[in-house]
């Protein structure tokens, strides 16, 4: 890979005194053109998930699936993906990156198009299933060619690229989702890929350069290690998923999946941990900048995705929007982002890189927790102010982040380093969700129970409220009085159960809050990096 080689020899050098400054490395445009379509992929694939789910009410009413049946159809998605981001880094050394990035690239759309066509259930599931495989594969590719075609000079400008996709993209998906879905139908939230898909593989086409397949990798695989990964991370990935809906560890099934997830999972650490050629390194995790940038990197997943599914939870069933309104509000957590990550890069070239996600995951932070006291007034006015720092603090943290982390990797470990991160950061997304809906259920039940202690008939305030909203009832049509007084119960009942769950709302965000400011002090662990390309980050 002759364009490895300006790195590997400017990285050297910087560990011998030298009278000048080495000069950095031209990049030719060609590769800006591959980076730039490689990270376009990686941004329709993460978009997809979002848009998806934003419009999910949707697609089940329209292919007949009931409300529980239909979250496999995000499942089914999540799944593949998080199998084969792992994958990406070996296969495509055995089928070349060209041949592997654009044959999934170009099946991408294909499903695309097929999805919008799905007809029932199980065609949407399977279908969703293959694309996750293909989309899964965008999201590593476009990171290993930032980190291994980009001198060290220019990653920080390819990762605020990839940044788009990782913090961008979960933020205004569902905005681009609801304005599709409510003007023009579910089944243009799949056709929308078919363009920009189209320029990508144009692009990539044109600058990925051709290499020859290496098959006979196939047979030295670690066969072990992939079997063991792929079973491990799909009974994981769908514990983590339909756990609260079947009541964790109630279910004979889940517990079934856990014990499965559990010994695959453990059998491939010490499977990777002993042969010659493991499918990972994971030998990668006890470098220090590289091990903690995975940790605050997993728990950036947690508030990342977990923050994209609490507040249209909250807006639908507390505040009653619909799909684009809802995108309207989370749209102020995807617009500034757009202006400020271009930006990045040169916030690098001035600051100390730990001291921006330093920065960035304060603001993260502190976005959540400005949302712990909500009231029932709490809409879009004031959410507005929230999610503007919120973009600002992810927008600081993921290019930072990622090249910290990265930094001194050898480009034979590149595939590794990529498959691990990614997946790591879709993994954590996964553990919030599933973390969040638990705790959502179980604090509305606990606040519920707090609230219905204060409103006894034996208080007063409670005695006189009934007595209004009899009254109301009754001057509304109700001639029976006792089934006025009923009425008036059942109303009560709602109000303690909508306040419950704003409490429960207010709740959730601090458990978001807390896991980004664990995830600033794993940031504070992390060393400036060096310019000697091994070693340094030990």
């Amino acid at each position: 890979m002759s364009t490895l080689q300006p790195t590997l020899n400017s990285a050297s050098a910087a560990s011998v005194p030298a009278p000048a400054a080495p000069s950095t490395p031209a990049v030719s445009a060609k590769t800006w053109i591959a980076v730039v379509g490689a990270t376009l992929g990686a941004f329709m694939a993460v978009l997809n998930i979002q848009i998806v789910n934003a419009s999910l009410a949707d697609i089940q009413g329209a292919i007949g699936a009931g409300i529980d049946d239909g979250g496999w159809i995000s499942t089914s998605y999540l799944i593949a993906e998080i199998v084969v981001i792992p994958l990406s880094g070996w296969l495509a050394q055995v089928f070349s990156i060209r041949v592997y990035l654009l044959t999934n690239a170009i099946l991408f759309l294909v499903l695309s198009a097929a999805c919008a066509l799905a007809q029932d259930l199980p065609q949407m599931i399977v279908l969703r299933a293959v694309q996750g495989f293909t989309g899964g594969v965008l999201i590593p590719m476009a990171f290993t060619l930032i980190i291994t075609l980009l001198p060290r000079a220019k990653q920080p400008v390819g990762l605020a690229l990839f940044a788009l996709s990782a913090t961008f993209a979960p933020a205004i998906g569902p905005t681009i989702g609801g304005y599709l879905t409510e003007n023009f139908g579910w089944e243009y939230i799949f056709y929308v890929n078919l363009v920009p898909g189209a320029i990508m593989v144009g692009m990539l086409w044109y600058a990925l350069e051709p290499k020859p397949m290496k098959l006979s990798l196939l047979r030295e695989g670690d066969w072990a290690g992939i079997i063991t990964m792929a079973i491990g991370l799909s009974a994981l990935q769908t514990v983590l998923e339909e756990g609260n809906k079947d009541d964790w560890f109630g279910s004979p099934f889940i517990v079934k999946l856990s014990v499965i997830a559990t010994v695959a999972l453990v059998t491939f650490l010490i499977i990777e941990l002993t042969v010659q050629k493991p499918l990972l390194n994971l030998r990668l995790l006890v470098r220090r900048n590289f091990g903690f940038g995975m940790l605050a990197n997993f728990l950036l997943g947690v508030a990342l995705y977990g923050s994209v599914f609490i507040l249209p939870q909250y807006l639908s069933r507390i505040q009653g929007y619909n799909a684009e309104q809802i995108g309207m509000v989370l749209a102020w957590t995807g617009l500034p982002q757009l202006v400020l990550i271009p930006l990045v890069p040169r916030l690098m070239q001035k600051f100390d890189a730990r001291i921006i996600i330093g920065v960035g995951f304060v603001l993260f932070a502190g976005s959540n927790f400005m949302n712990i006291t909500m009231t029932s007034d709490y809409a879009a006015d004031q959410l507005m102010w929230p999610n503007i720092v919120r973009a600002i603090g992810q927008a600081l943290v993921m290019a930072p982040l990622s090249a910290v982390a990265t930094a001194g990797i050898e480009p034979e470990n590149a595939g590794s380093a990529s498959g691990l991160f990614n997946m790591m950061r879709n993994l954590g997304g996964a553990v919030g969700i599933a973390l969040l809906q638990t705790v959502l259920t179980k604090r509305e039940q606990y606040h519920s129970n707090v609230l219905m202690q204060s409103v006894s008939v034996f208080e007063q305030a409670t005695r006189t409220r009934l007595e209004q909203l009899t009254q109301y009832f009754v001057n509304h049509g109700v001639l029976d009085r006792a089934d006025a007084a009923h009425r008036a119960y059942v109303a009560i009942g709602h109000i303690v159960q909508k306040q419950a769950y704003i409490l429960a709302f207010s709740d959730t965000f601090y458990l978001l809050g807390m896991a980004l400011i664990v995830a600033l002090i794993a940031a504070l662990f992390l060393k400036k990096p060096g310019h000697v390309s091994t070693g340094e980050a030990h």
